[in-house]
């Protein structure tokens, strides 16, 4: 007998004399080993068990759960706790009341992400006057579920309406649905689409320790060593890159550094920096993975110029092996069909997906119905240097808006159509002609 097994045994055999006295301990030790066990798919050493020892822990609720497994030691009520917000600027403040957190703050997920930890970057970060951030991360999967109550409002706020408790979100990979897709290269510099991965079963990076970052970059690499063809490349661990190669890949405009951004430093993203952080891209360096930045995993394809169809192609092919790859090893991602692809910021739940291009409006740029028109396309402006960064001679990273309610093909076709809006309009305003303001389009078609 396994000492899995021989564990299994005396936990149940523990459990039968002392269910009246069943310990916290106990229940978040269950509760590990079935996630563990569940998300890399034991479904044998699980049967051999018996659905009756792992539900020890369940005879509870999923609230009661909660709160026993993972109790929250207080020294002072939750009104003595209760954060200052009056000055704050982003959607987790907007909707946390005093009440609210009285009833959330005693409450952990089976990992122990505490509702605290969730809110301290908004907390520490109170925002811009006229910009809105989040203010909030999630620390696991189960994170969403635990503190709902506060995060479905901030995501039907950060995402304009989406009810995430009755709507459901569509995934579609499938890149032949794609219309047009090659834009003028006299305006559009360069093409992107990237999106984000977690791997179920682990810790995001807000919570995770170091052995499960080490185990994320692990699985990671070794899915990506079994891609092929023009797929197969490379992987530069931070910890062991030359300056060479380092300097290489920041000339590419490849490499993240060490998270400055407070968002994500009082997230807690920045820990053991550069621990088992590292960049994989394939040999065309058109396609690439980062491991444990702000997410698991960001998954990029680009490429120069203005063929968005085929960066939006190579995007999905790969992201479809890599996901095969993962699974071979036993993982998966995490997904749910309210919530889509399960990220450490609710802004990026959903697809994940951000599709962008470069491209010179000197005119557009300038006219003060601008803004108006990239709001009624559902597409937004950034400097080429990413949040927060001006524009440099005109040119702009302009990309969608939304990530949930809409398919990875819809967000990328609504970047396709708006964009040769944008370029359309540029012209006209070079021959000295008039353009107009598109009608607003849904976002949840």
């Amino acid at each position: 007998m396994s000492s899995l097994h021989v564990f299994f045994v005396i936990l149940f055999t523990f459990n039968l004399l002392a269910i009246p006295y069943l310990s916290s301990f106990t229940i978040a030790l269950t509760n590990n080993f079935a996630r563990i066990l569940s998300s890399k798919r034991n479904v044998g050493i699980l049967s051999l068990v018996g659905a009756g020892s792992l539900s020890v822990g369940f005879f509870l609720t999923r609230e009661q759960y909660v709160s026993a497994g993972a109790q929250v030691r207080r020294l002072y009520p939750a009104s003595a706790d209760y954060p200052d917000l009056r000055k704050h600027n982003n959607c987790m403040a907007s909707h946390l009341t005093p009440a609210l957190y009285a009833k959330l703050c005693d409450k952990a997920t089976p990992n122990g992400f505490t509702l605290d930890q969730a809110i301290q970057t908004g907390v520490d970060n109170p925002g811009h006057p006229f910009i809105k951030t989040v203010g909030m991360v999630a620390g696991d999967e189960e994170s969403y579920e635990v503190f709902a109550d506060l995060f479905d409002p901030v995501i039907k706020e950060r995402h304009n309406g989406y009810n995430a408790r009755i709507m459901k979100h569509p995934t579609d990979l499938e890149s032949s649905k794609i219309r047009g897709g090659q834009f003028d290269d006299n305006y559009v510099l360069s093409s992107r689409v990237r999106t984000g991965r977690s791997i179920r079963g682990l810790s995001l990076p807000p919570a995770c320790t170091r052995a499960e970052r080490r185990d994320v970059e692990r699985v990671v690499i070794s899915a990506l060593a079994g891609l092929k063809g023009n797929l197969a490349g490379k992987y530069y661990s931070l910890t062991e890159m030359t300056e060479k190669e380092q300097q290489q890949l920041i000339d590419d405009h490849f490499l993240f550094d060490k998270p400055v951004s407070p968002l994500l430093t009082c997230a807690g993203m920045a820990r053991d920096w550069p621990d088992a952080r590292g960049i994989w891209h394939n040999n065309e360096k058109t396609f690439l993975v980062w491991v444990n930045e702000e997410d698991h995993t960001r998954v990029i394809s680009m490429e120069k110029g203005g063929n968005m169809k085929r960066v939006f192609e190579r995007f999905c092919r790969g992201l479809q092996e890599v996901e095969h790859l993962i699974q071979e090893k036993g993982w998966e991602f995490m997904w749910n069909e309210h919530l889509g692809y399960i990220l450490t910021c609710p802004s990026n739940l959903g697809t994940g997906l951000r599709a962008g291009v470069h491209i010179k409006l000197p005119r557009l740029s300038k006219d003060p119905r601008f803004p108006k028109i990239l709001d009624n396309l559902r597409l937004q402006k950034r400097g080429t240097g990413g949040v927060d960064t001006a524009a440099v001679g005109s040119t702009f990273d302009i990309s969608n808006l939304d990530r949930l309610g809409q398919s990875e093909v819809q967000l990328v076709q609504t970047v396709i159509d708006g964009v040769n809006y944008l370029i359309e309009c540029e012209k006209r305003l070079e021959k000295g002609q008039d353009i107009k303001i598109p009608a607003p389009i849904s976002q949840f078609k």
